[in-house]
């Protein structure tokens, strides 16, 4: 196991411990540790904040995989999303027992973030695609949706087509629309600068903006691929 590995290393790992508001960064930097690394992740689902949104068969991607055996999304889904976490999800339910699994996207198939070998993974799952259908609520049979377009004008731009607007019946929905950091640490911490969307910001070497503090991954580049926090993190390693 890694974690056997990292003790027979030398590595120390204190479980259960909140870093921010409980013990700050200030606080390790006392007890003389030289440098601090930040490799949090991403675990803040984004919301779509549209009505229905509240309503009990509607779950955050980010918190369904962290255990999906306590759910119970019945016999149909509706993933909203075509990032990896959205192909994740959707694999996972179809491999718990759900019948059927959709992803609603409001763009094409060329145009989802998911990696290209995921996205052919989950048709061979058995994973079904509603492209170009973007959600206007939530209700207690499905989801709201009207059908979208590329519009001719501006490039890369998705226009809604009036009148067009039906609903997807589905037993349960599962919001995949990215996610992002919890502020635990940053909102504990001063000389820690973050961008708009709440990341890290840090050089190519992975330096924050505090002496001393380091960080990488999803934390600083938003939800990425394993193999690019990995390759990111080596960099900051090295200092």
């Amino acid at each position: 196991m890694i974690k056997n590995k990292l003790l027979n290393m030398g590595v120390k790992i204190r479980p259960n411990t909140l870093i921010g508001p409980v013990i700050t960064l200030e606080d390790l930097f006392r007890d003389g540790y030289k440098a601090i690394f930040i490799g949090t992740g991403v675990w803040n689902p984004k919301p779509l904040r549209i009505k229905g949104e509240s309503l009990g068969h509607v779950h955050y991607a980010i918190d369904y995989l962290k255990n999906p055996d306590v759910y119970d999304l019945g016999e149909r889904v509706v993933i909203i999303g075509a990032g990896n976490t959205a192909i994740d999800a959707a694999r996972t339910a179809l491999r718990k027992g759900v019948r059927e699994v959709i992803i609603m996207y409001r763009r094409g198939e060329e145009d989802m973030p998911a990696n290209r070998e995921e996205i052919e993974y989950a048709k061979i799952d058995g994973v079904k695609f509603e492209f170009f259908k973007s959600p206007l609520e939530i209700l207690d049979e499905g989801i709201k949706y009207i059908k979208t377009e590329k519009s001719n004008n501006e490039k890369d731009r998705i226009v809604e087509i009036p009148g067009t607007e039906a609903i997807l019946e589905t037993d349960s929905i599962i919001i995949a629309a990215s996610q992002g950091p919890k502020a635990n640490i940053v909102s504990n911490t001063e000389g820690l600068k973050i961008n708009n969307s709440g990341l890290l910001l840090t050089d190519n070497l992975g330096r924050t903006t505090k002496e001393g503090v380091f960080a990488s991954g999803d934390v600083v580049t938003g939800a990425r691929a394993v193999v690019e926090a990995v390759s990111l993190s080596k960099r900051s390693q090295k200092q």
